[in-house]
């Protein structure tokens, strides 16, 4: 009898205490990998509403057979190879939790690298007027509004239901009332010379390789957000020419990347008259982040000088 089932079983005869249902959990999502505790946590504390300290000073707590219930239902999703974050619909991205929808992707730590590298690039200027274009779950856009009280932002996605699930993120993080959201492609609505930053996660895998990605990303991330075309840079090209009109002289584009594009990216950057073009690394060590400045230079020359 697997772990899942016993639980089950239990449930029908007696009321389980919360250790119980974790030993349970643990024993069933073996076979996910050393995350089974983690994720045999993250299953009890949200169908029971705890946290991990609730979890465990509450361990003699009953479980009542609805809430094993549920806990059984997900577990058996997860066994299916649906992502955590997915089971639960909801994601950790800088120390925020972000609801999640079939529209967006998860969040997932590398793209940290992006929200501490404007953040940094972002001191002392003062009220920063951010964009992010295709903006998913939110994540990005109301991390850095969250960590910045004084920014304002506006973010478009093709996906009015990722535009949506955004919103949404940004009310529960307080941040909805500096927050706009706007239906459209990556920067070809936004008012000329008006952002400080313009930063972005597009789409950046090659056509041909996304029905090669692991079926936890390739199964349950919607195609949209992950096919950057024949060569993955479609997207870039297209932010790189609208995003130098949007900016400011002297204003940030950030942009994720893949781990293999740490060439590519800046060559286009460069291309487009962006100055102090670099590239970061996360925390793996792989190419994780293009920043570069648009040109002083080039807005005079554009006539635009005051």
């Amino acid at each position: 009898m697997s772990g899942i089932d016993a639980l089950a079983g239990l449930a029908e005869t007696s009321a389980p205490t919360v250790e119980v249902c974790l030993r349970a959990l643990r024993t069933a999502l073996a076979d996910v990998g050393e995350g089974a505790r983690v994720e045999a946590r993250t299953i009890v504390g949200h169908v029971l509403g705890l946290d991990l300290t609730g979890l465990m000073l509450g361990g003699d707590r009953p479980v009542g057979s609805d809430e094993v219930a549920r806990m059984v239902a997900l577990a058996r999703r997860r066994l299916g190879g649906e992502p955590i974050q997915r089971v639960i619909g909801e994601a950790d991205f800088f120390g925020l939790a972000f609801r999640l929808s079939p529209a967006t992707l998860v969040p997932r730590p590398d793209t940290e690298t992006l929200v501490e590298a404007v953040l940094v690039r972002l001191e002392g200027v003062e009220r920063p007027v951010l964009a992010d274009l295709g903006v998913g779950s939110g994540a990005i856009l109301v991390a850095l509004l969250h960590a910045r009280a004084d920014a304002i932002g506006v973010a478009t996605d093709l996906s009015e239901e990722a535009l949506t699930t955004a919103r949404g993120n940004a009310e529960r993080h307080g941040v909805v009332a500096r927050a706009g959201f706007v239906r459209g492609s990556y920067a070809s609505m936004l008012a000329a010379e008006r952002f400080d930053a313009v930063v972005s996660n597009p789409p950046y895998v090659e056509s041909a390789v996304v029905d090669g990605l692991d079926a936890e990303v390739r199964d349950h991330d919607p195609r949209l957000a992950l096919d950057g075309g024949a060569d993955g840079l479609d997207g870039y090209r297209r932010i790189v020419v609208e995003a130098l009109a949007a900016l400011k002289p002297g204003g940030l584009l950030a942009l994720e990347i893949g781990w293999d594009q740490g060439e590519s990216v800046p060559a286009l950057v460069a291309a487009a008259g962006y100055e102090e073009v670099a590239v970061l690394p996360d925390l793996a060590g792989r190419d994780r982040v293009v920043v570069a400045r648009r040109s002083h230079a080039s807005w005079r020359a554009s006539g635009d000088a005051k």
